[in-house]
């Protein structure tokens, strides 16, 4: 035996068949998938059909999860819609702006799940804002202007994680005292 006339037993490997290529190769014209007909044509949607009967995939309930009961819906407010407020003699600049003082002059329908202040516009009364949230360029245009501007929504997640890692740090420290 030589390397050059090593091949595979008879039978041991098909020819692929070349669907399309004349009437003479036994698969031509219609390709071996019978005549007319959408299951002749590409593109069969067929296989989901189940007569008329509402198919499987729409009888069976939707499963599965999602994070939407969980997102926050924040009121927006615009910096420039603050300092119209202010001119319009609707909010007192001196005393500092919260959800409650907001909701009372008008400027805010309902308050969700807290204010937010965004960046639109330009600001010139200087104010303490007490709000859920605030965009970076709102906080430094308030800023700007002279006042400050109090998270109190960021505050309270961060008390509240640091409340209940503490135990955990004050048991692995009696753990390792006891060994």
């Amino acid at each position: 035996m030589k390397l050059n006339e090593i091949k595979d037993r008879e039978g041991a490997s098909k020819s692929r068949v070349r669907v399309g290529r004349g009437i003479g190769s036994g698969k031509g014209k219609t390709g071996g998938r019978g005549v007319k007909g959408q299951k002749s044509r590409s593109g069969v949607s067929i296989n989901g059909y189940e007569g008329g009967q509402m198919p499987i995939y729409r009888r069976l309930p939707k499963r599965g999860f999602s994070n939407a009961m969980f997102t926050k819906k924040y009121t927006t407010v615009s910096v420039g819609r603050l300092q119209i407020a202010i001119d319009a003699k609707k909010l007192d600049a001196k005393k500092p702006i919260t959800v409650e003082t907001l909701i009372a002059a008008g400027v805010v329908r309902k308050a969700g799940d807290g204010v937010r202040i965004l960046s639109d516009g330009e600001l010139k009364a200087k104010l303490v804002c007490e709000v859920a949230g605030a965009s970076k360029v709102a906080i430094e245009k308030i800023e700007k202007a002279g006042g400050s501007v109090k998270i109190l929504a960021a505050a309270e997640p961060e008390a509240e994680k640091a409340a209940k890692a503490k135990p955990k740090k004050e048991k692995a420290a009696k753990e390792d005292a006891k060994k």
